[in-house]
């Protein structure tokens, strides 16, 4: 039986004053051997920094982690031009990115940048197609020709590098049935974790979607945000009253997550601090270095 990989990544702010303490972060947990960092994609907020600048100076700056926009502002990115920044930064970096997509949030925002509003139903269609075309003009082969009812590109040469993983951050019923007919990983929203009833009631249109296009459900990983504590000594009670976890030791930790691994189908972890921010670089440190090793090799040993 092959060993599942689990990977492990962290989530960050990304203003301007924080570029240096991010970048010395990434290092860090790059050298500690941490699978992915992510950042925030809010280009109508002045004080942050560009998602995808951001993510190709990093990878410029490490050596095996990956990056990716936690999730792109697709509204404000066309998925033509979204692909050759994805493929370019694949091709720059050994394919050290993921492409988070997402259909957009806050509209009122996001309109504020220019951008025509779309209901929710548009933005949903718009999300899937971009998905689509992005894979299109990735991988070689043929020039693109497509005409979509969001979309429209005529004899387009595809880059020359396959489209990298692409995870959404769906959140209701059409955004997660397209997740399962076309992308490759699911974040849940809201920091919802393996034992949310968001989670429970969500998977399953995933699974469902996923087999009536022919696809292995399982081809769709679940890869969670998940703020939290990490404690030096066990909290009594690692989830709060409305049974969101909420952090404990690094012991609470490993079994807590070799058990979404092996008894709910946990992918990965993104971990963010308890406000939804930056972790300290102490908690990032035993996040790297004692909790994603251990949790490894518990899973490891049950497939061996």
């Amino acid at each position: 039986m092959a060993v599942r990989q689990v990977v492990f990544g962290f989530g960050a702010h990304s203003t301007v004053d924080e570029g240096p303490e991010l970048l010395r972060m990434v290092q860090q947990a790059d050298r500690a051997g941490l699978d992915h960092f992510s950042l925030s994609d809010h280009p109508y907020i002045g004080e942050r920094l560009d998602a995808y600048a951001t993510i190709g100076f990093i990878l410029g700056r490490t050596r095996h982690i990956a990056g990716f926009a936690n999730v792109s502002n697709l509204p404000t990115r066309p998925a033509p031009m979204l692909a050759r920044t994805v493929t370019t930064l694949s091709a720059l970096s050994g394919g050290r990115v993921v492409l988070g997509m997402g259909a957009g949030g806050l509209w009122d925002r996001i309109s504020d940048m220019g951008v025509p509003r779309l209901s929710p139903a548009e933005a949903v269609d718009a999300f899937e197609e971009a998905i689509v075309l992005v894979k299109k003009l990735s991988g070689g082969g043929a020039p693109v020709t497509h005409r979509g009812r969001h979309y429209e590109v005529h004899e387009i040469e595809p880059a020359p590098v396959a489209a990298p993983q692409v995870w959404t951050g769906s959140v209701g019923p059409r955004s997660l049935a397209a997740t399962g007919r076309v992308a490759d990983g699911w974040i849940p929203g809201h920091a919802a974790d393996w034992l949310s009833e968001r989670y429970r009631t969500s998977r399953p249109v995933i699974d469902e979607a996923a087999a009536a296009a022919g696809r292995d459900p399982g081809e769709v990983a679940t890869v969670f945000n998940l703020p939290g504590r990490i404690t030096e000594r066990p909290l009594a009670a690692p989830r709060n009253d409305d049974g969101r976890w909420i952090g404990g030791s690094a012991a609470q930790w490993i079994e807590e997550l070799t058990g979404a691994v092996l008894e709910h189908g946990a992918a990965g972890f993104t971990l963010f601090s308890p406000e939804g921010g930056t972790q300290d670089a102490v908690s990032l440190d035993r996040w790297a270095e004692e909790i994603a090793p251990a949790v490894r090799e518990a899973v490891a040993k049950e497939d061996r």
